[in-house]
């Protein structure tokens, strides 16, 4: 990995705002750092960071990786260098690029059941990727699987999303339970999101986790949603926006 890359990877149980405060730091970093290599991934089997983000998918990371299979299936053995290789090309050939940033979303296996072999291919390819960009911004899927799995074994900033409520508090304990043995990161925090009366921030704790933001009740977000719009067409002072912001400062990546 290249020493100077900051991998943010954002976990948390689902329905808590993930996606939403993922391109939330996508966008804070491409106006902070116009002269930058960003990448998002939308590690997430949903899809639904290129709809925040405002891009169009054509070809995902499990596409890449079942065309390769199959043409080894097929009878074009190779070696793994020559594999490898193809991998990478393929993968610089399926992001998109737009609004001064790169795409990747991981895809949403055919076959029904485990994504066990497309999350044993993340983890290779945010390695590989990873010395190519500034920034990457890690859209993870709900829950704790690809913590467990080592799929984010060596980001450098993991930040945990919970809601309000106690479930969502110890969803995010447990993730971090666990990626303290797994995961090789600098810091960690977590965002406390949809708190619709800040006078209640003082009551939440998470144990062993910094709160390095709170987000209230956000109508520009809601309204941008309801139009499908992106995280561009957000105001800059809605209540996510500046969240978001006061998370990656305290984390001190702006």
């Amino acid at each position: 990995m290249n020493n100077n890359t900051r991998i943010i990877a954002v976990a948390g149980k689902g329905g808590v705002g993930k996606t939403s405060i993922s391109a939330a730091f996508l966008r804070i970093l491409v106006e902070k750092y116009p002269d930058k290599k960003i990448l998002a991934i939308d590690a997430d089997p949903a899809v639904g960071l290129a709809t925040a983000l405002g891009v169009e998918v054509t070809a995902t990371l499990d596409d890449i990786r079942r065309s390769i299979i199959d043409s080894v299936e097929n009878g074009q053995q190779r070696e793994a260098i020559e594999m490898l290789s193809e991998a990478r090309y393929k993968i610089f050939e399926t992001m998109v690029e737009q609004k001064k940033f790169s795409f990747l979303a991981i895809g949403r296996p055919e076959a029904a059941g485990c994504y066990c072999k497309v999350n044993d291919y993340l983890k290779e390819v945010i390695e590989m990727l990873s010395s190519d960009f500034d920034y990457v911004v890690i859209d993870g899927e709900a829950g704790i699987e690809q913590i467990n799995r080592r799929v984010m074994e060596k980001v450098t900033h993991l930040v945990l999303i919970s809601d309000p409520s106690l479930k969502g508090t110890h969803v995010v304990e447990t993730i971090r339970k666990v990626a303290d043995d797994l995961v090789m990161y600098d810091k960690c925090g977590a965002i406390i999101n949809r708190l619709g009366n800040m006078d209640l921030k003082d009551r939440i704790k998470i144990d062993n986790t910094d709160i390095i933001g709170y987000i209230g009740s956000d109508n520009a977000h809601i309204e941008n949603d309801i139009m499908g719009r992106s995280v561009f067409d957000l105001p800059q002072d809605s209540p996510i926006m500046l969240g978001a912001a006061q998370a990656l400062e305290k984390l001190e990546i702006i």
